[in-house]
């Protein structure tokens, strides 16, 4: 549970977040995630009034400590990616993805978007209230799905716009308004790619902080159709067997766990 605002005192041990600039404090020599007594730790910023209890990792206390961009920009060669956390430290990537939404939220909701007013933070929850109108604020969460598509024994991959040359993943996209997560799968998959699937089975989520996403995965089976690309989201997208796979995501990623469920599948398929 998220605990925000609580009053800081040297003698707190943890583990600290430092968040900035979508990155996070990884000091040398080792750019770990500080853990310890913060009087001990001897981080170059200054003591905050306040930090925010964001869980528990390994049975100690994880807190968001919030800098200033001076502070950032003293030490900003120490501060990292979050993807770096995913790839090198992907038990911690949670609690800094925590981390960083809090931080987001905190300080783009400081003033009502309904009449401008400051807003204040409710005591006992994650929320901000703008007393004037009444206009309450919660963190936002923009949920995504995912699916991996199997034909028998190959996958459908895909070359986003925004991808890295070379680099294929599978068909993702934002929930729309009014919409279940499996309408939007089968929207999704439609637009992108112009196929139809069935037998949707939930595998799993992840939140993944550009900014504030959470990735729900599914996998399928294709239907019918053929392979009708949208020029504006994807460049390339064919069926893959296990004998021709392209480079794809990381298995510390949702896609990638994705894809390595989906090529088990493939083999029991052959």
């Amino acid at each position: 549970m998220i605990q925000h605002s609580i009053n800081f005192k040297q003698e707190l041990e943890g583990w600290w977040c430092v968040i900035a600039n979508h990155k996070v404090y990884l000091p040398s020599p080792n750019n770990n995630i500080p853990c310890g007594v913060f009087s001990d730790l001897a981080m170059p910023f200054t003591p905050p009034e306040q930090v925010h209890e964001i869980g528990v990792f390994e049975g100690v206390t994880v807190y968001l400590l919030q800098i200033t961009d001076q502070e950032f920009s003293q030490h900003e060669t120490e501060f990292f990616g979050f993807r770096t956390v995913l790839f090198e430290q992907p038990d911690k990537f949670e609690f800094v993805a925590r981390a960083f939404q809090v931080d987001l939220f905190l300080r783009t909701h400081q003033f009502c978007g309904q009449c401008g007013e400051k807003m204040t933070l409710i005591d006992w929850e994650l929320a901000t209230q703008c007393k004037p109108c009444n206009h309450r604020c919660y963190p936002r969460i923009s949920p995504c799905i995912i699916v991996a598509i199997r034909n028998k024994e190959k996958i459908l991959l895909a070359q986003g716009v925004h991808h890295k040359p070379g680099q294929f993943s599978i068909i993702a996209g934002f929930v729309e308004s009014g919409e279940t997560l499996e309408q939007a799968v089968h929207r999704e998959v439609g637009e992108e790619v112009g196929i139809k699937v069935k037998n949707l089975k939930y595998f799993g989520s992840q939140p993944w902080p550009f900014p504030h996403s959470l990735m729900v995965g599914y996998t399928a089976e294709y239907d019918s159709g053929e392979l009708v690309l949208c020029e504006k989201e994807i460049l390339s997208a064919d069926w893959y067997g296990l004998d021709n796979m392209p480079s794809t995501a990381p298995i510390q990623s949702i896609a990638g766990q994705l894809i390595a469920q989906t090529k088990k599948m493939m083999k029991l398929a052959q």
